[in-house]
């Protein structure tokens, strides 16, 4: 109790957490909460016949829900970040081998320290600085959910540290670069090391200077940015003897497989402009010797990695009493038919922004155009509540 007596309590505001400061302004820490609670449903189009809709298939459920820790210790200088997930979904656990008899709970638990005003070293488990779509925070997208872009080329989080870079040239042209070095086998693994391990590089290009509340990875213009804001990055990433068949997502392949190199590239963007709002990501992937079969010492297949390349595209309008149409176009391209299956995706979203994306509603209809297989429908309904 002494340390909360001698702590000054924030005017609480809704949407911006419970925060208190140390009166010597050693050490902050804001907490918070959010929940997501979505309806979805899924029908077949068979013999993609628009009139032949059959195989109806809903469900109701708590799509996320997180406690979210940050501040700073010390000094300003010195921020930390603990994010915890307890929904079905963001706990679940597939492999008792490489995650122990635990829940899969911890999401961020990181310190970044900035040594120098244009450095940053941050150590612990985070996002990898991968595609905008996923660095963007489950809580600030445009849509209900991420694009298949996303789902199946996106770097995810892991264990590591990352060195950060930032510089101003000129009046407003702004540059970021972050380096990683990660393990490779994404969050939580308690395993040793499988393969080797992940090393990404990611540089940002900001020509009309920064973005209003970092909105260069917040989904829709709800800063309403006055002047044009653009940022463009670039992304490669190297997990040398990748463990899983999406590098560090996906299925664990066997302890006798011989294990390749998975290369990952990334071009993205985002506009925003009074209330327009456009991003653009395309990705690929492919293994060291383009072949993304798996085989052990005796030439027998024991697995396949996820290769091939994707393109998203969606762009929305934000109108003055806060609700927005937005659209989506996925276009995914698998390298071969032993990897999987070519998709297209339609998504057309509605949101309501009662408080921004701290509480809003939203829902989307979607077109999946699938080869080889019946086409689909989809339409989903979903609440954010963030305290």
């Amino acid at each position: 109790m002494g340390a909360f007596s001698n702590a000054q309590i924030e005017n609480y505001k809704f949407g911006k957490g419970l925060s208190f400061t140390n009166k010597d302004s050693t050490f902050s820490m804001k907490a918070a909460f959010r929940f997501q609670s979505l309806f979805a449903n899924e029908w077949t189009e068979r013999n993609d016949d628009i009139r032949y809709i059959e195989d109806h298939v809903s469900s109701f459920m708590i799509r996320r829900s997180r406690l979210k820790f940050d501040g700073f210790a010390l000094t300003p200088n010195l921020h930390y970040k603990l994010e915890l997930g307890l929904s079905n979904r963001d706990i679940q656990n597939t492999d008792v081998n490489y995650f122990g008899n635990s829940s899969n709970f911890i999401y961020d638990a990181y310190f970044d320290y900035k040594f120098h005003k244009n450095f940053s070293i941050l150590v612990g488990q985070t996002k990898l600085p991968g595609n905008r779509e996923r660095v963007i925070s489950s809580g600030d997208m445009q849509m209900v959910d991420r694009s298949l872009l996303n789902s199946r080329f996106n770097l995810d989080r892991d264990m590591g540290m990352q060195l950060k870079y930032f510089a101003k040239l000129g009046s407003q042209f702004e540059l970021k670069m972050t380096g990683a070095f990660s393990q490779g086998e994404g969050r939580n693994v308690i395993a040793d090391n499988v393969g080797g391990y992940e090393y990404t590089l990611r540089a940002e290009l900001y020509p009309f200077g920064a973005f209003k509340s970092k909105g260069d990875y917040v989904g829709s213009d709800i800063s309403r940015e006055q002047k044009p804001k653009l940022a463009v990055g670039f992304t490669y990433d190297l997990n040398q003897d990748a463990g899983r068949n999406r590098g560090n997502l996906g299925s664990f392949l066997s302890s006798d497989a011989q294990l390749k190199d998975l290369r990952s590239g990334f071009i993205d963007m985002m506009f925003k402009y009074k209330g327009f709002s456009m991003m653009g990501e395309f990705s690929i992937r492919g293994t060291e010797d383009d072949n993304p079969l798996v085989y052990d010492s005796n030439g027998t297949k024991v697995g396949t990695y996820f290769t091939g390349s994707a393109i998203n595209l969606q762009a929305g309008y934000l109108f003055k009493k806060n609700y927005e149409f937005a659209f989506r176009y996925t276009k995914l391209r698998t390298q071969n038919s032993s990897v999987g299956q070519d998709e297209d995706q339609y998504t057309l979203g509605y949101s309501k922004y009662i408080v921004g994306h701290k509480l809003k509603i939203q829902t989307d209809l979607g077109y999946y155009k699938r080869a080889n297989k019946d086409d689909g429908l989809e339409w989903r309904l979903q609440f954010d509540f963030h305290l």
